[in-house]
């Protein structure tokens, strides 16, 4: 085994890990996957329902999106974003029109957009971009954005201060000013933190990190109405719950919603890192050359890895996957002993644990062989590729079943 599977805490040069230790100490080196299955440098076998935290949808090694890159990876891998490439437009096109649900049949180019799109490499990055981009477009010194306590919306700086999880915030303060935190799904706290200066309401539709968290359509149109009142911005992340994953094409369209800004990454490029954000055209508008840029993002091997997955998604309708998914997962999750509940959409789930169990039942059951998500203490965030087989979903569950019998009770 490789010095990445040695324990961190050591002390010898020989021994120390090359690697930060941001994620801990990695106990299992992964080295071949297949849809769901997972294989370690050892030959153990592993189901995989973390699915790279909802980045594998596909599966792992689609042979699809596997020969997407593969070729484009022999044409052409970057250029400057100076100039054109050939998968980007069309990658941009496919986006708008499934967040639009405006526009002809896959792969049409003949009619003009509603919005359009800026790629990146992350979600972070994604959000970022929305930052920047509400601010330049509400201009009048509006430059606050508004998000739910609770959520996450990644790692960078202003994307930190933007999760409303302050004991993220801690160990790196001052952060960034202008972000303010209201409570979940409640209507009147937001309403209190909007003020002259605010540029943005910028919410999960499920949120991911929080422990999957699902709005509801009351809230939500609440956010459109205030937003409109109040001539801000109605910013969705849907880095985690976007391209199927809820069982539409993204969350925010199950409330009947239509925001302004929507941010894209995870299953974009089924592995091969990429993000989007995709905007309004008058409010994308705002942006002029120069006031962003990214040397990597929309290159064409990622592109092309892009089109493929979205390709895919629709010829194989993914969205009933994940609902059908959603549906015997949640099912088979309530059967199990100490589950209290199941929250979610589509493969997208919690199951709500009798106490602070969590990490200790995702270790026993990777050591059985089912990695799992213990996000909260209190519950298992689930989100397997959506084309998992019911098979393999039986299989997982029956090793669960195994561990929380043997788990003793709180």
């Amino acid at each position: 085994m490789s010095s990445h599977a040695i324990n961190m805490g050591a002390e010898s040069e020989q021994t120390r890990c090359p690697i930060m230790p941001t994620y801990g100490a990695p106990s299992v080196m992964f080295v071949r996957g297949q849809g769901t299955e997972l294989w370690d440098s050892q030959g153990k076998r592993y189901l995989d329902f973390v699915g790279g935290l909802a980045v594998q949808s596909l599966g792992h090694a689609n042979p699809e999106v596997a020969e997407a890159i593969s070729e484009q990876a022999m044409k052409l891998t970057q250029v400057s974003n100076y100039w054109a490439t050939e998968h980007a437009h069309h990658v941009a096109l496919e986006l708008d029109r499934h967040i639009t649900g405006v526009g002809s049949s896959p792969g049409s180019e003949s009619e003009s957009p509603s919005g359009q799109v800026f790629f990146c490499n992350s979600g972070a990055e994604a959000n970022e971009l929305a930052f920047k981009l509400a601010r330049k477009s509400t201009g009048n010194g509006q430059f606050e954005i508004l998000t739910a306590m609770g959520s996450f919306h990644g790692r960078t700086l202003a994307a930190l201060a933007a999760c409303g999880q302050p004991h993220k915030h801690e160990p790196f303060e001052p952060m960034p000013s202008g972000f303010y935190h209201f409570e979940r799904d409640e209507p009147n706290s937001l309403e209190a933190l909007m003020t002259s200066s605010t540029a943005a309401i910028h919410v999960e539709p499920v949120q991911g990190e929080g422990g999957v968290w699902p709005s509801n359509e009351t809230f939500m149109s609440r956010v459109q109405e205030l937003s409109s009142e109040h001539g801000v911005l109605f910013m969705v992340d849907e880095v985690q719950s976007g391209l199927c994953r809820t069982g539409k094409w993204f969350a925010f369209q199950h409330f009947g919603v239509k925001p302004d800004v929507v941010c894209i990454a995870k299953a974009l490029g089924n592995g091969f890192p990429i993000a989007a954000v995709w905007a309004r055209a008058e409010v994308a508008s705002a942006f002029q050359a120069g006031d962003h840029g990214s040397t990597y993002g929309g290159n064409p091997l990622g592109t092309a890895a892009a089109r493929k997955v979205l390709e895919i998604m629709e010829r194989d309708n993914y969205p009933q996957k994940a609902s059908i998914l959603g549906d015997v997962l949640s099912a088979a999750l309530l059967d199990l002993p100490r589950v209290i509940s199941v929250r979610g959409m589509g493969g997208m789930l919690a199951a709500e644990l009798d106490g602070d169990v969590s990490a200790d039942i995702a270790l026993q059951a990777a050591q059985n062989g089912l990695l799992v998500n213990p996000i909260p203490p209190t519950a298992i965030r689930f989100t397997p590729p959506l084309s998992t087989s019911l098979d393999l979903v039986d299989e997982a569950m029956s090793i669960l079943k195994g561990v929380l019998h043997a788990q003793p009770s709180s």
